[in-house]
């Protein structure tokens, strides 16, 4: 009988301390983190989502898009995307998997220099790293300081605007070493044309 009581009470403490568990750890911990995280970094729990002079969301500051189509030369270009089929797809992220010998990425790199070369009227030995490479995720939203200025006199005469206007909107879009010593130097591509567009329309 008294082994029937222990067993009962041993029973009882665990579906107790299981449902402290579920409340605690199921229910509260989450909405304390998302109250904390929409309180202090509302824009960071929210996606870090960027709208565009309308309102609009027009994407994530953390994950690249292209700018193709028949207006290409009029933006900035994003580094190439290996991530789904036509690239910076979220649901696929990731790289080509390729080695730097591969000979279809040392072809793909090739043409890719070439035609940037022409596109930005520079020899395709000044053509940045990133500018023919994709990152390991396929999604990197950022692009190297020098790739952006390398694309300001082809942005700048597609819109007719002064170079030295473009390029002063990379300057302004231009984030420094975290801390000052960590990474390095990036320019953020659709916050940059989103400035752009803004400034070519006033």
């Amino acid at each position: 009988m008294a082994s029937a009581r222990s067993t009962f009470r041993s029973t009882g403490v665990a579906i107790r301390l299981t449902l402290l568990s579920t409340v605690v750890l199921g229910i509260a911990y989450p909405l304390a983190v998302w109250g904390v995280g929409q309180a202090a970094f509302h824009d960071q729990a929210n996606g870090s989502m960027v709208t565009d002079s309308q309102g609009k969301v027009v994407g994530s500051s953390l994950i690249g898009q292209s700018f193709d189509g028949s207006s290409a030369a009029r933006w900035f270009q994003s580094r190439p995307s290996a991530a789904g089929e036509k690239g910076y797809d979220a649901n696929a992220s990731s790289g080509s998997n390729l080695g730097p010998n591969n000979p279809d990425l040392v072809k793909a790199i090739r043409e890719r220099q070439q035609a940037i070369a022409k596109a930005d009227g520079v020899p395709a030995s000044q053509v940045p790293a990133d500018a023919v490479t994709a990152s390991g995720s396929g999604l990197d939203p950022d692009i190297s300081p020098e790739y952006a200025l390398q694309q300001v006199s082809r942005v700048a005469s597609a819109r007719g605007m002064s170079e030295s206007a473009v390029r002063t909107l990379v300057d302004e879009h231009t984030e420094a070493r975290q801390l000052g010593f960590l990474g390095e130097p990036v320019v953020n591509v659709l916050e940059l044309n989103l400035a752009l567009a803004k400034a070519s329309s006033e």
